[in-house]
């Protein structure tokens, strides 16, 4: 079998769109012939980040023995941060060819979460990424932020998909809350924008938010009439998903967010903010709607028709998402 390297900043249990893109082209991955090697902080020291424990800061020291003891045949980098920069920097030193990734929207999480400028970030992905053969981000938007800020090459948009088995309109119940469902599925933490969520009034309605995060005690504290209902997976978010009358995502900043997909595929649509990420995956009038007012994308989502909502989810599935990313590995020499 020919062996992928995928180095990422991501343990495999964290939950979050990388760690989910990976694990689910993996199984193509070894039909079509290929083993996934993953590196990753759980192969060094590690430590969660100083208020942010979703990213690991890793001392990758001994990354050339790895390689060594891998012999990748290609190399993919999926993050910018402590790993993959190491993998990026013995690469070179090799004088080796290797595509990378871009899931997040990396200059402006660093400005929100740490006050970084986002031309300081930018000039860093530039860097990161301008040696490779090529770089694979969520979306065609995205693809022309790339070219926008100077980074220019091979960048390919790069499609994601959703686990169907799992997520189903057959996950719906039969007995249903009287109220209008909200839901929010992921990360509670700062870069998500809950406040939009939680502040939203909407008439006879209940919210509900599904995840954990660094944000989680504040807003249990500020918002009481919430129902927080901590870290689901598998069938029982599919229920959650299912039983929503709407999912509000409310990020402003997320490259794409599978989790609107997952709703998509449980007939439930989507409302959002019309920002890049949701523009690329919500089809208007179709699996939900896009608008500058959270109260009125939820008002117009309400009236969409679920068995539509469900079959334009569709078009999303991870044997394409690995098909997009066979395509465009390159051999290390």
């Amino acid at each position: 079998m020919k062996t992928i390297l995928i180095a990422t900043d991501n343990t495999h249990d964290q939950i979050n769109g990388v760690v989910t893109t990976y694990r689910n082209i993996a199984q193509y991955a070894e039909q079509d012939g290929y083993r996934l090697e993953f590196v990753d902080p759980e192969c060094f020291p590690h430590t969660p980040a100083p208020g942010y424990d979703a990213v690991d800061l890793s001392w990758p020291w001994g990354i050339s023995d790895i390689l060594d003891r891998i012999k990748p045949d290609y190399i993919h980098i999926a993050t910018e941060g402590p790993v993959g920069l190491a993998t990026r920097c013995a690469a070179d030193r090799r004088g080796w060819l290797y595509n990378t990734s871009y899931h997040t929207n990396f200059a402006e999480a660093l400005r929100k979460l740490l006050w970084i400028p986002e031309s300081l970030s930018w000039a860093y992905i530039r860097w990161f990424h301008r040696h490779s053969g090529r770089v694979l981000t969520t979306t065609e938007a995205m693809a022309q932020v790339f070219e926008s800020r100077g980074i220019k090459g091979n960048i390919v948009p790069w499609t994601r998909g959703v686990d169907r088995t799992v997520f189903n309109p057959n996950s719906r119940r039969l007995l249903r809350d009287d109220k209008i469902i909200l839901l929010y599925v992921g990360r509670v933490s700062i870069e998500k924008n809950l406040h939009a969520f939680c502040e939203l009034q909407y008439p006879n309605s209940k919210k509900i938010v599904v995840g954990d995060g660094p944000q989680l005690t504040e807003l249990q504290e500020k918002y009481t009439d919430i129902e927080f209902v901590g870290f689901h997976t598998g069938s029982e978010l599919a229920s959650y998903y299912a039983n929503a009358d709407v999912f509000v995502f409310p990020s402003r900043w997320d490259t794409f967010g599978i989790v609107m997909i997952e709703a998509m595929a449980c007939g439930t649509p989507v409302a959002a903010y019309p920002v890049t990420g949701p523009n690329q995956v919500v089809e208007q009038g179709v699996t939900g709607y896009l608008d500058g007012n959270l109260y009125t994308a939820v008002s117009r989502c309400l009236k969409l028709d679920r068995d539509r909502v469900q079959q334009g989810s569709q078009k999303w599935n991870w044997e394409n998402a690995w098909r997009i990313f066979r395509n465009n590995l390159v051999k290390v020499n």
